[in-house]
């Protein structure tokens, strides 16, 4: 038997009545069985989806309000949507009458990630230019180096037994850093 599984998200525990207004929209739309989570988007874990899409089997629909409440970006959208329906669950979202069982849904959803895809590129291509304007300008400093600010830190814990990957994991700096930075500080063989 096929369910309509809902899912709401909002960012804040000032959204209370968004994330209400949700669930009412996704029960109209019949939703069965709503997961809901308050959480950014841009956090790790958002632990009601994972529920949300591990709840749905095949034949099932997983609906959600708008896009935005479902995923980080449009590739992140299309990949969710590309899992469920390798899995035989459809697809909708309300704000844009997107539904992935009809021929006109996946139009649309192909068509939104085009569009991603066209912004992404015109944003990275907007950023070239003002780093390229920015240099010639001298202006442009790039990214601050973070783990060569804590070069004396690494020798430190170094010299005091610790391995490499525990110096990288107790700074937050990659490994490689910590290799980087050792290697620096060995004298030169002669």
């Amino acid at each position: 038997m096929s369910e309509i599984v809902g899912y709401g998200r909002t960012s804040t525990q000032d959204q209370q009545a968004g994330l209400a207004d949700q669930i009412a929209e996704l029960e109209r739309a019949g939703a069965t069985q709503v997961f809901s989570e308050q959480v950014s988007a841009v956090d790790a874990a958002r632990p009601q989806l994972a529920e949300a899409l591990n709840y749905c089997r095949k034949g099932d629909t997983f609906v959600v309000t708008k896009p935005d409440r479902l995923a980080r970006s449009t590739a992140d959208l299309l990949q969710i949507v590309s899992n469920l329906k390798a899995r035989g669950v459809t697809v909708r979202i309300l704000s844009m009458d997107i539904d992935t069982s009809t021929a006109t849904g996946e139009l649309m959803l192909t068509l939104l990630a085009a569009v991603g895809k066209f912004e992404r590129e015109l944003m990275l291509e907007r950023q070239r230019a003002g780093i390229a304007a920015a240099k010639a300008a001298g202006r442009y400093k790039g990214r601050a180096p973070t783990a060569l600010k804590q070069a004396g830190e690494v020798r430190r814990l170094k010299a005091e037994g610790a391995k490499p990957a525990a110096i990288a994991r107790d700074l937050g700096i990659g490994r490689a850093s910590v290799y980087r930075i050792l290697a620096d500080a060995e004298p030169a063989p002669s």
